[in-house]
């Protein structure tokens, strides 16, 4: 059916099928991701892993929308409502990672070494990027701003994959428990600005003209950071 269409169409459907794919890859990973994250967390009292695993949960939802918004037969009527519902995770994530960093730098909360918890941010931390790379890409030829916060949404979590994994062996090798909730704070700050910019409608996108090949008009355009 697709070949019956003009060539920017099929352009069109191809990255729309793209995103629902890598959105999918996404959604299960974090699923996996959540469950592994929380028990590990909840076995060692690691604030920092329960977080991860929440922060995973919170993932899923942001993914979750760019699937909806991409299950209409019209993405672009849904985009407003799915750049809120990814705003408004974002903030949560922000919320979330602030709180639990202050419990742990007040002392309430002390977490003990956890190999799972290592590994899994490891392996995150290389997964996580990969993912973002391949939806922001797609999601700035189809020029889906819904798409391209969700891919920051994923970047954040691997950033929480590197500030989860530098806490737990700091904490494991020498005993530093501020230093997650330190770089927890520099997350969360970050989640704040890319949720406002979701809420705005401000995320980075390119017009249909980088599909079709137009790219004189779009050349005065500022580029996505």
């Amino acid at each position: 059916m697709l070949n019956t269409l003009p060539a920017q169409d099929r352009r069109r459907e191809l990255l729309k099928r793209r995103i629902r794919i890598i959105v999918a890859l996404t959604i299960t990973y974090n699923l996996i991701e959540a469950v592994i994250a929380l028990a590990a967390g909840a076995a060692a009292s690691s604030v920092a892993l329960v977080g991860f695993g929440l922060d995973s949960i919170v993932e899923v939802l942001s993914a979750a929308a760019v699937t909806w918004q991409f299950a209409a037969r019209d993405p672009e009527s849904r985009e407003k409502k799915a750049l809120r519902l990814i705003a408004v995770s974002f903030f949560g994530l922000a919320a979330y990672v602030s709180v639990s960093a202050v419990l742990t730098l007040i002392g309430l909360k002390e977490a003990e070494h956890s190999p799972v918890g290592i590994t899994l941010a490891a392996v995150s931390l290389v997964v996580m990027p990969f993912l973002s790379l391949l939806e922001r890409h797609a999601g700035r030829e189809l020029g889906s701003a819904s798409a391209i916060a969700d891919s920051k949404q994923t970047l954040i979590c691997s950033y929480l994959s590197a500030a989860v994994l530098a806490g737990l062996l700091l904490n494991s090798l020498f005993g530093w428990s501020w230093a997650d909730p330190v770089a927890g704070f520099v997350i969360a700050v970050f989640a704040v600005r890319e949720g406002f910019e979701a809420w705005i409608g401000e995320a980075c996108t390119q017009p249909m003209s980088a599909i079709s090949g137009d790219r004189e008009s779009s050349s005065g355009e500022a580029g996505c950071c």
